[in-house]
């Protein structure tokens, strides 16, 4: 070896020994030694996670247009997920928070009430004011609020008077353990990093909140979860690989998250089956916290479908939140795979523009079958198809009487992808409203009817195709958009760098819930909502896919309409329209396709008629424009114009349509990120990690 080359040696392990270790405080871009090995720091959020300095700190693509292995997978194309996944459970988390506290201020005053009636009737009998036995307070102050003996007179002490209630909610591994003083607002201090404006101060009272990243890989989930919602008491980050976990372990203590987040090394469904069967009563048979988890995350390179039945059952019961993502979408919303498809989310795919759309109802169908097995009912919150993968956010209920409506909630689609590209559904069972004997009305389950369409299509004779069975109810819960929405001005920018796409995500996801009105609140309304949600439980969705004029307008062969005339058209006939988050240039409508064909059709008499010889013989647009069926032979009574008529010689009945413009105008307050091209070639999923970290 020449001198020279010792030389450098020597002086690059001088460098390398002066690099500081793990204890050194997070920036971005900083070098680190731990183990003997060389560390660069990358920031997303507030969070820091370490890759090898050897490597690229972000994922390269190969000269053939490949994604490079890794040896620690970070994927910075779902940062755009993360930043939302963070916001949805803070927005859950926030909301979960005030039922809490009106639960705590509801008992508050019932304990006062019976104080001042303890008082009242001691005062009756001559008593007056003395003194209690020990464990209760003079007067008619607020107790604190522990769990009572069995008489229900036991109260607590609190130090300033106040009460709040035993938390009997505490969850995960390591934070199960029941607090046997009772916790008050100066016992709970603000984490340092709740200083940030974009996150908000902790909560006054004993509060309990825990995650599981369940294939947590880098555990950059976990890591921003503990750091950017302060109300998280809990985070476990689980993983197969015992390299994994060490990678995690690495990025916990580099960020100080000790004292928050634990991983652990498990197959991810033995780690949530272990939940299943635990004891919920003490030797006394008093109950016990759950270790149930409030948010499952579920995240893998793939799908998420082997391991939704574990989730389900470790998720609490009681409304726990469940996020769900699959980045199959060669699977979910392609017709290349049925059989995987079905193998996978218990249904077949749909063919065409809508077939994102589908893919969705197939994922809220495969965790609604899951977990109606255990006797629960899904609530979705928030359904995305997002550039390569599908992002759901649920919640959990246990509830066997809102299982029953999942039939008639669940949905075949008789798909004409050969031909016009329209649709029909028809729903597996049937929830009917029935009267009562006396007085009311009940609910009703009952099979649903035969074939509702022939074997070939209506509109233009093309033969259908089966796809489903696939969830037919509401995929979005406004409210809980609204709650995202509403919180983003707060957010920084800095911080979530994705705020603008979000934005404009869910302000599209917020106007497909049109279709949907929400219904009473009183519980003697029959139709009211049960616990699992706001709607009604059997309503299904009007408008569940989406069409896009261009592509019916390669059906006829005319000139493609635009769009504000076919939205302004069927507003004009009374419908409602909207657009899809799925497709840019999308349409979704409550009008049934009979009434869509004839607005195309119309689009050619008054706007853009056929070039002779455009249409063949026996082709779907030759069918759909009527060719070859009926004369123009009747007259309208009123204009005295010819009409139209049927194979029997009657006039068809035709509806004015007006294409107006400016009623179909969206009326966009600002202009917002919808639709994100792909920001550089080849973008997707990357390559699986390889190696050791």
């Amino acid at each position: 070896m020449k001198i020279s080359q010792v030389c450098q040696l020597s002086t690059t392990a001088r460098m390398t020994s002066s690099l500081p270790d793990l204890s050194a405080s997070p920036e971005v871009g900083q070098h680190l030694l731990h183990e003997d090995k060389e560390y660069t720091t990358v920031k997303e959020g507030l969070a820091h996670i370490l890759v090898p300095a050897s490597g690229p700190a972000v994922p390269q693509a190969t000269p053939k247009g490949e994604n490079a292995p890794q040896s620690v997978f970070y994927n910075p194309i779902q940062q755009f997920n993360r930043d939302l996944s963070v916001l949805a459970i803070k927005a859950y988390g926030e909301q979960l928070l005030e039922k809490k506290q009106k639960s705590v201020e509801r008992h508050k005053l019932k304990i006062a009430a019976k104080n001042k009636e303890r008082k009242r009737k001691r005062e009756e009998e001559g008593l007056g004011d003395v003194s209690r036995k020990a464990g209760k307070i003079e007067g008619d102050g607020l107790a604190a609020e522990g769990i009572p003996a069995e008489n229900g007179d036991s109260l607590k002490e609190a130090e300033n008077g106040d009460s709040v209630m035993k938390d009997a909610e505490l969850i995960g591994s390591e934070s199960n353990a029941a607090a046997e003083a009772p916790a008050t607002a100066s016992t709970l201090t603000p984490d340092p990093i709740s200083k940030n404006d974009d996150i908000p101060e902790s909560p006054p009272s004993k509060f309990t909140f825990t995650i599981l990243d369940a294939l947590s890989a880098t555990g950059l989930r976990a890591l921003r979860y503990a750091q950017e919602i302060p109300f998280t008491t809990a985070v476990t980050a689980n993983d197969l690989l015992p390299e994994a976990t060490k990678t995690i372990n690495m990025n916990i203590q580099h960020n100080r998250l000790q004292d928050r987040i634990s991983a652990v090394t498990s197959n991810a469904m033995a780690h949530m089956y272990s939940l299943v069967g635990e004891d919920c009563k003490d030797e006394k048979g008093r109950p016990k916290p759950s270790k149930k988890y409030n948010v499952i995350d579920l995240d893998p390179y793939g799908t998420a479908a082997p391991f939704l039945d574990a989730a389900v059952q470790a998720v609490r019961d009681d409304g726990g939140l469940l996020c769900v993502t699959c980045t199959d979408a060669g699977v979910w919303a392609s017709n290349g795979y049925p059989e995987k498809a079905f193998s996978l989310y218990g249904g077949t795919t749909i063919k065409g523009p809508q077939s994102h759309e589908g893919g969705l109802r197939l994922i809220l169908n495969a965790i609604a079958t899951s977990a109606a097995r255990y006797g629960m009912a899904m609530e979705p919150l928030l359904s995305l198809s997002i550039d390569f993968y599908a992002r759901v956010f649920v919640r959990i209920h246990k509830s066997p009487a809102d299982v029953k409506f999942l039939a008639g909630k669940t949905m075949i689609v008789y798909n004409c992808d050969s031909g016009c590209g329209a649709w029909t559904t028809q729903t597996v069972g049937k929830n009917k409203l029935m009267p009562g004997k006396k007085s009311g009305h009940y609910w009703k389950h009952v099979y649903g009817q035969g074939p509702s369409v022939s074997e070939n299509c209506k509109h233009c004779g093309s033969r259908t195709h089966i796809a489903g069975p696939m969830y037919a109810g509401p995929i979005h819960d406004p409210d809980f958009i609204k709650r995202i929405l509403d919180g983003l001005p707060s957010v920084s920018k800095e911080t979530y760098q994705t705020t603008s796409r979000i934005e404009g995500m869910l302000t599209l996801a917020l106007e497909e819930c049109i279709f949907v009105d929400p219904v009473s609140s009183d519980p003697n309304n029959p139709t009211a909502p049960s616990k699992t949600g706001k709607y009604d439980p059997a309503v299904l969705d009007p408008a569940p896919f989406l069409f896009i004029p261009s592509v019916l307008s390669k059906v006829i062969h005319c000139v493609t309409p635009i769009e504000n005339a076919i939205r302004g058209a069927l507003r004009g006939l009374g419908y409602q329209v909207t657009r899809s988050h799925t497709k840019p240039g999308s349409i979704k409508t409550d009008a049934p396709w009979e009434v869509i064909w004839e607005v195309m059709r119309e689009w050619t008499r008054q706007k853009e008629p056929i070039r002779e010889g455009k249409l063949r013989e026996k082709t779907p647009g030759w069918a759909i424009m009527g060719m070859g069926k009926g004369k123009e032979t009747a007259k309208d009574e009123q204009t005295g114009e010819k009409a139209e008529t049927n194979d029997d010689g009657k006039a068809v009945e035709k509806i004015k349509v007006v294409f107006d413009e400016k009623l179909g105008a969206e009326k966009d307050k600002k202009k917002l990120v919808r639709y994100q091209l792909n920001p550089r070639e080849n973008w997707g999923p990357m390559a699986r990690a390889k190696g050791h970290a």
